[in-house]
């Protein structure tokens, strides 16, 4: 098989959660471009259906924008029963969401101490982050399986395989540190991936993570500075370029054999010492 055609999504449909702006968009672009029938979902159905128009226009391709809460199991329940009406199946699931529930006290105020962590902050993250994966995978299956050439990705973090050092942060009061919550999510996000690649492999259903490092989107020279000291690369990652090529290659056939890996776009952050 030509390379061309292994990274082709040509006749392929693809669920990309949280998929109208930021790392989701991208991953929506990367695959309308690689040739997949995209339908992108967003808590927020106006933002979901300007997102998908944009990529109709600028790739060409069909995209279809949805308004689905991940939290909500009903709208997903709801929302891949019409995506089964209207494609028979789904090949690529993309899971994205996320997002921080609101609190009045900054996450900085509990980033450093984890006595002082709200455990509604807790348990928010954790059903925003895991369990939305959880959901949305768990009702994509019996699409996926209907493929018996199905890739889930789970979009994980670096947060989820190393402890993060505060003192980057410190200097720099808008900027929220990492919090023990998120890096909890995101590695469970990465033990759930593993073990559900076990359990579907024999059906010819890939499973594969990928955990980004830090992505430059707008953030204080001086913190662009301090953080691009501490990658390999000696640079923040790009959101419209640094992800593109990761996620379609374990979305098609030119990562064929890969299954139960979590792959590291991170310019060499966690492995810089």
């Amino acid at each position: 098989m030509k390379i061309a055609d292994l990274f082709s999504l040509n006749g392929r449909t693809a669920v990309v959660s949280a998929g109208a702006r930021n790392f989701g968009y991208y991953f929506a672009q990367a695959l309308a471009e690689a040739g997949a029938r995209v339908h992108l979902t967003s808590r927020s159905a106006e933002q979901a259906a300007a997102s998908a128009e944009k990529l109709r226009s600028e790739t060409g391709s069909e995209v279809f924008g949805h308004g689905v809460d991940p939290g909500d199991e009903a709208a997903v329940v709801a929302f891949f029963a019409q995506l089964g009406e209207d494609e028979g199946s789904c090949d690529i699931l993309i899971n994205n969401a996320g997002g921080r529930p609101p609190y009045p006290v900054a996450s900085n105020d509990y980033a450093y101490a984890m006595e002082h962590h709200p455990l509604e902050i807790w348990k928010g993250a954790i059903d925003a982050y895991l369990t939305s994966s959880f959901v949305m995978t768990k009702y994509a299956l019996p699409l996926i399986k209907r493929s018996r050439a199905g890739s889930i990705i789970f979009v994980s973090s670096i947060s989820g395989l190393v402890g993060r050092d505060r003192s980057l942060y410190r200097p720099f009061a808008d900027q929220n540190a990492n919090c023990v919550d998120y890096s909890a999510a995101k590695a469970g996000m990465i033990g759930l991936m593993q073990d559900l690649a076990a359990q579907v492999g024999p059906e010819g259903i890939r499973v594969n993570a990928i955990s980004p490092g830090g992505f430059e989107r707008g953030h204080p020279k001086d913190f662009v500075a301090e953080y691009s000291k501490r990658t390999m690369l000696g640079r923040m990652g790009e959101d419209a370029v640094d992800l593109k090529g990761a996620v379609v290659f374990l979305a098609s056939d030119a990562s064929r054999y890969v299954t139960g890996h979590n792959l590291i776009v991170d310019g060499g952050f966690v492995s810089y010492r």
